[in-house]
């Protein structure tokens, strides 16, 4: 920890947002901003040149996304404090966050006093969650389709992910550093696991349990 508290690295590719939470979190006594980054990929940069002791980590970002950086942050240091500060209130993401390595999860929505507790329980080594995902877990816990999140591993769902948003194998390929072969096999799996056999199926599911991105999602 440094010597005039406790350093973070805010990680959005909205500047207004990042100005926002940081005003919040430097009116704490012990808190300082010391990085921001637009994606994963700087988000990964950064933390090894700053090192802070927390990253406070959106999810959907251009370029390389948030579940994606908080794997290779975790992967090159395994002790990296994680905190998932996101628009998605669907709890699979927040099970893929969880395992990726991430430490928490707070929703945009929540109110300010949610980001700061999340925060704190993350420094004190607890998992953070916001109320409302909270809520969303323990109703998941009661549905009787078999959610994607459970059935998918974190690079999985990272791929689904990225398919429902309309990107190539090549694209894909590139974002996460795999052969494009092994995105097309990645994508068979996916299908198989779920127990389906075309892509119109795999949208129809996403679209059932909220994982489409917002400008996918059409009336039938």
């Amino acid at each position: 920890m440094s010597e005039t508290g406790r350093t973070i690295m805010l990680v959005d590719d909205h500047a207004i947002v990042r100005e926002g939470y940081r005003a919040v979190l430097q009116k704490q006594p012990g808190l300082r901003v010391v990085a921001e980054a637009n994606d994963g990929a700087e988000a990964y940069r950064l933390f090894k040149q700053v090192r802070p002791d927390l990253v406070i980590m959106d999810l959907t970002m251009p370029g390389v996304s948030g579940i994606e950086g908080i794997r290779r942050i975790r992967q090159w240091d395994p002790n990296a404090r994680i905190l998932v500060f996101t628009m998605h209130q669907n709890a699979a993401f927040a099970l893929q966050a969880i395992r990726a390595g991430a430490r928490g999860y707070v929703t945009k929505m929540s109110p300010p006093e949610a980001l700061l507790r999340a925060v704190a329980d993350v420094f004190g080594g607890k998992i953070a969650l916001s109320p409302d995902i909270d809520h969303e877990l323990a109703l998941n816990r009661l549905a009787d389709e078999v959610a994607i999140a459970d059935t998918l591993t974190t690079r999985e769902f990272e791929v689904l992910s990225l398919l429902l948003a309309e990107r190539s194998t090549e694209e894909i390929g590139a974002l996460l550093h795999l052969s494009p072969k092994t995105v097309a096999n990645l994508h068979s799996l996916i299908k198989s696991k779920l127990g389906i056999s075309s892509d119109i199926e795999l949208v129809r599911l996403a679209l059932r349990q909220g994982l489409l991105p917002q400008a996918m999602v059409v009336e039938p």
